[in-house]
Formats: structure tokens, sequence, C-alpha cells
């Protein structure tokens, strides 16, 4: 019952606490590990809590003033994705979930981004630029999400009753 909750505060414990490695691309802070974070929760817990700690994550780094307003869609949509995506397939096949995260991140939050984000901070910043910048972050994190998921599986740490996901 409480699992979920937990699970969905550390990871964004440790999103917040990677956050110190971001690049910066123009506006943005590129952040590859918000995405790998957003597969391991889309895969583990759903879309509702993966959202929530992609929320958690981004608020508080904007907080520090490690993050920019563009965290909050460029991570929400990806670990929305993935969750989705994770519970439309079948079990053994979950880690391709990761997958729809660069799709989330870099089309929509893109799109979302350039459409609110941009006319919030008084910039016209392009959908092109955007989806360019989240992509190079977007990419590598979900690769790194999958890999981890793949060896959290393979070492049987996850994969139990309480934690099925293959």
């Amino acid at each position: 019952m409480y699992r979920n909750p937990i699970l969905a505060g550390i990871l964004a414990s440790v999103g917040v606490l990677l956050s110190v490695v971001s690049i910066p691309a123009g506006f943005t802070k590129c952040f590859p590990f918000q995405h790998t974070i957003n597969v391991i929760a889309g895969v583990m817990l759903g879309p509702f809590w993966a959202v929530s700690a992609a929320f958690a994550t981004s608020l508080i780094r904007n907080m520090l003033g490690t993050g920019s307003l563009f965290a909050f869609p460029g991570s929400m949509f990806g670990a929305l994705f993935v969750g989705l995506a994770a519970n439309f397939l079948p079990n053994k096949h979950k880690i391709v979930a990761a997958v729809a995260e660069p799709f989330g991140t870099g089309i929509i939050g893109a799109w979302v981004s350039s459409l609110i984000i941009g006319p919030i901070i008084g910039k016209n910043i392009g959908f092109a630029f955007l989806s360019f910048s989240f992509l190079i972050s977007s990419i590598p994190g979900a690769c790194i999400g999958a890999i981890i998921l793949y060896y959290l599986k393979k070492r049987d740490i996850i994969g139990k009753k309480d934690i099925s996901i293959f």
C-alpha cells in the first residue's frame, strides 16, 4: 500500500541529488539522470507515481536553482509516456517502455514547452530547438534507465512478487 509513494519519493530524492550533473543547452539545462529516473519510475510504479516523482524532482531542482521551468514538461511527459507504455506491454517486455521516454520528452514535452513555458518567461523559443535540447539528454538517460532495469532484473533485485516488472 505504501510502497509506491515511498519508492517515488526515493527516486525523486535521487533525481535531486544527481541534479548537479547537468549540461547547459540554451535556455534549458539538460539532465540525463531525470530521464533515467523516469524510465525506472514509469516501469516500476506506473504513470501516476512516475509523474509525481518527476514533478517533485523538478520542483525541488527549481527551488535549489539547479533546474529551469522547462524541467516540468521536459520530465513529466517522459515519465507519463513510459508509465503508459509499461501498462500496455506484457511483463517480459516492459523494458521496451524506455523507448517512450524520448518521445514524451523530446516531442510532447518540447511542444508544450514552446507553447506555454516560452511565453511565460518572455522568450520565443522554437519547437525544433527545444526538441533537440531535450532529446540530447533524454535518449542517453532512457538508455541508462533501461540498462539499470535490465541489471536489476538479472540480479533478482526486482521481479519478485512485490515488484514484478518483467
